[in-house]
């Protein structure tokens, strides 16, 4: 769909690319007093996806909230975008997304019909995953934004954690990698439109089927695979968890062209920021450069990332890759065995 306002050159960071490094944010919330209330099964001193906060013996509430710049120039496929990203973090608990509000920014002199159509986008996915929209918060600002924030329901025994994992655990990815580079080269005038249809297919992709097909096997842990890459989410999941993991790289998902322009240095600010939080733990082993570059990329509306009962991880990789854009074994959990939390192999 043209356009007359391309958004992607009214911002200065894509998608989830414009997200504090994790780093950062741990140094930010230090310090900060964590109330007790023993409802509250899941907060933001775990570094999980969402909160979770007990109602009842069989009802608790997942919340979250995610905004950030365009990564799409097409307003309506932005909108779509960032509400498949906000949703992702329910799913990632293993919660059922319910109620939703719009969160948006908007210049004074953006024309009305694209805010009208990013605003359909994110409600055209929204009532995809059965869920409502009830209203929301907008205000101007320079650049563009828009996100969600969301509520979710989820049995309190069946909540999903990132720091469940157990030593043995199979570790399963739903999405293929690439997102941040590709959009960065797409940015720099590298890729042409058409080019880049495969990679906003993927980021429209709500991760509802695979969090249906999930809760029906024994899995220990999940997240979601956005801004901090998939070093950066799984190195949350083996420190919350006191265990060890390795990838096994060449099992990884790649989109199309994503390894190539990391050849050529064509790389996300966000790609550094990740190396710097996760790559101290990290053990790259022989690993290729920019191979390692593609693990740290920030994702936008990234797969889950599981670690599965080995006794069930066969069964539940066969459900899922009749359901999702990219069901790969990449990797097992490890008992505590080294400096490094993460090997590559």
């Amino acid at each position: 769909m043209e356009n007359e306002v391309k958004l992607t050159k009214l911002a200065r960071c894509a998608g989830c690319g414009a997200k504090v490094g994790a780093g950062v944010l741990a140094q930010l919330l230090e310090g900060i007093r964590v109330r007790e209330d023993p409802n509250l099964l899941v907060g933001f001193d775990k570094s999980d996806d969402a909160s979770v906060y007990k109602v009842s013996d069989d009802l608790a509430l997942v919340q979250t909230v995610d905004f950030f710049p365009p990564i799409a120039d097409d307003p309506y496929l932005f909108g779509q975008i960032a509400a498949t990203n906000a949703l992702s973090d329910v799913y990632a608990m293993g919660g059922e997304p319910k109620l939703a509000l719009n969160l948006m920014c908007v210049p004074e002199n953006m024309p009305r019909e694209a805010v009208h159509q990013m605003l359909r986008g994110g409600y055209d996915k929204v009532y995809e995953a059965g869920c409502l929209i009830t209203g929301g918060h907008s205000i101007f600002d320079e650049e563009p934004k828009y996100g969600l924030a969301v509520t979710g329901f989820v049995h309190p025994d069946r909540i999903l954690t990132n720091s469940g994992a157990r030593p043995g655990d199979v570790l399963l990815l739903t999405k293929p990698l690439g997102v941040g580079i590709l959009t960065t080269a797409y940015k720099g005038g590298l890729l042409s439109p058409e080019e880049m249809e495969p990679v906003y297919r993927l980021m429209t992709t709500l991760n509802k089927a695979a969090r249906d097909v999930m809760v029906r096997f024994p899995v220990h842990a999940c997240t979601d695979v956005t801004g901090f890459s998939l070093m950066g989410h799984l190195l949350e999941m083996v420190q919350g968890s006191g265990v060890q993991a390795v990838v096994h790289t060449a099992e990884v998902d790649v989109l199309a062209g994503a390894a190539e322009m990391a050849k050529m240095g064509v790389l996300p600010e966000g790609m550094y920021r990740n190396r710097s939080f996760a790559g101290p733990s990290v053990d790259p082993g022989s690993v290729p450069l920019h191979t390692q570059d593609i693990l740290f990329d920030p994702q936008t509306a990234g797969g889950l990332l599981m670690a599965a009962d080995p006794s069930c991880a066969e069964e539940l990789l066969a459900a899922l890759s009749a359901c999702v854009p990219s069901a790969r074994r990449i990797g097992e959990v490890l008992g505590i065995g080294g400096e490094a939390r993460i090997l590559l192999r």
